[in-house]
């Protein structure tokens, strides 16, 4: 009967994953919105829950529309220019490194040392097929994306007007014997996901504003479009790193000036150990810190299994499942106490020797 039941739950699942998604995401939204209201409502100013939320979501109306009046045109100009003179610049880019392979035995006989093998332009074309079917075809929903787009929000709104009306729904579904550790999971969660989302804001912010200026002063063309693009596919770990650092990189060998090419790569590398070593931790007293290789094997599974979507969550569902195995099988089937402390929220200040129980504090 148990496994009946397993089984069943399992095939529910799977046939409304993607309303599960929608939820997940309206939960990282809420997390966000929680994140400003809650400082409104208490640290700060003393306002109600409601009048929080409004100025809250306010707040970002504003700041997204006046980041897009000023960002948007030019962006747009730079996009189709780059886009424009996409075919000349793949034959530049192919011939320039025709002419360098053939220099080398190694390379000589390989496609890359042949200008008439589209090699990069297939590169290309995979990076641009890879995008369009994960995120245009689900643009192309009309009517279907702004039903769920409009779901998320109000949903969203609900979870961070009235949160305890949640918590407490969920802790009622827990046998009464358990409902002290599905107490501090959920403590634990909210915090964790909160530095997730405010970190991941942070960073995504510094990467654009320092990746653009960079490029900028090394008079890299389209260097606003490519700003703004380091720091959209920052919230995919590593592999957007990589490839904000490679692409600005592989569009000026089209000029043979192997010494900017350079410069363009070291750039991307510095502005990435900047922000993560010296400015987010400056500014976030907790946030995230994850095993590399977990982090990186998260990306993998969300994206065989959800597209281009679950590369955007799955650092938060890998931030959740590591709560959930710390709270459930370490620290209640194995018995391990010191599991049941907030193991994935780490402290910056924790590295200098300040209380621990800052780190640990909801």
């Amino acid at each position: 009967m148990a496994l009946f039941i397993a089984a069943l739950v399992i095939w529910f699942v799977v046939r409304v994953v993607d309303v599960l998604l929608l939820v997940f995401i309206a939960i990282l939204v809420a997390v966000y919105l929680s994140a400003i209201t809650d400082r409104l409502e208490q640290r700060r100013f003393g306002l109600r829950r409601w009048m929080g939320l409004a100025i809250a979501v306010l707040a970002t109306i504003v700041v997204v529309a006046g980041v897009a009046v000023l960002l948007v045109p030019p962006v747009i100009d730079q996009t189709e220019a780059l886009i424009g003179g996409l075919p000349q610049t793949l034959t530049k880019i192919q011939n320039v490194l025709a002419g360098w392979a053939q220099q080398y035995p190694v390379l000589d006989r390989t496609e890359l040392a042949d200008p008439s093998s589209g090699l990069v332009a297939s590169f290309v074309n995979d990076a641009v097929s890879f995008v369009r079917g994960g995120f245009l075809g689900t643009l192309r929903g009309g009517g279907k994306l702004f039903i769920e787009g409009a779901s998320v929000v109000v949903m969203a709104l609900y979870l961070t007007s009235q949160p305890t009306v949640y918590r407490n729904g969920l802790i009622s579904l827990v046998a009464p014997r358990h409902r002290p550790i599905a107490v501090r999971i959920l403590q634990d969660l909210s915090a964790t996901l909160k530095a997730w989302v405010v970190g991941q804001l942070i960073a995504m912010a510094v990467l654009a504003l320092l990746t653009a200026l960079g490029l900028w002063i090394l008079g890299v063309p389209s260097w606003l479009a490519f700003g703004i693009f380091t720091g959209l596919v920052a919230i995919v770990p590593f592999f957007g790193t990589l490839i904000s650092t490679l692409l600005p990189a592989l569009f000026m060998v089209a000029t043979g000036d192997w010494v900017k090419v350079v410069l363009v790569l070291l750039l991307g590398v510095l502005v990435h150990i900047f922000e993560a070593n010296v400015v987010v931790p400056r500014i976030m007293q907790r946030k995230v810190e994850l095993p590399p290789v977990l982090t990186i094997a998260s990306v993998l599974i969300m994206g065989a299994l959800l597209g281009a979507i679950g590369l955007i969550v799955a650092v938060p569902i890998l931030c959740v499942t590591m709560v959930l195995v710390r709270h459930i099988l370490q620290a209640e089937i194995y018995g391990d106490p010191t599991r049941a402390q907030s193991a994935v929220l780490r402290s910056t200040e924790r590295r200098t020797g300040v209380d621990r129980r800052v780190a640990q504090s909801v």
